[in-house]
């Protein structure tokens, strides 16, 4: 049988372990900022800083395929898409670190890269 000792220390790294994940998926899905970028086949198409952009709606076009990317509100999402799934759609507004992405028109919506926590990385 295990001791009280054993029970207590296993049940504190257990309880850090817990908040350690949850600490871990709150930052991960936390954005970096309000800036985004539209980008296609690696190539910047449009970056945007969402606390001071017009709502509006823009078209990109790719291998005969349409997409409609809005922002309104402070907020940017895929409003149509000329592909098979739309998941691109489904995924909604950007409000995460997991960006936007149509496959078929190698399109993605992300928050930009941080220049600060890129450089906090590398140290």
């Amino acid at each position: 049988m295990m001791s009280r000792r054993v029970r207590i220390l296993l049940i504190a790294v257990a309880v850090i372990f817990l908040v350690g994940v949850a600490g871990s998926f709150f930052v991960w899905n936390s954005p970096h900022g309000q800036v985004v970028q539209v980008v296609q086949d690696g190539r910047v198409l449009y970056t945007f800083d969402l606390s001071s952009q017009d709502d509006r709606t823009i078209q990109v076009e790719y291998d005969g395929r349409s997409n409609s990317i809005q922002t309104q509100d402070g907020r940017i999402r895929m409003l149509k898409a000329d592909c098979p799934d739309h998941t691109c759609i489904q995924m909604g507004w950007l409000n995460s670190a997991v960006p936007i992405v149509c496959l078929p028109s190698h399109l993605v919506i992300q928050f930009a890269p941080s220049h600060d926590s890129m450089d906090a990385a590398l140290r």
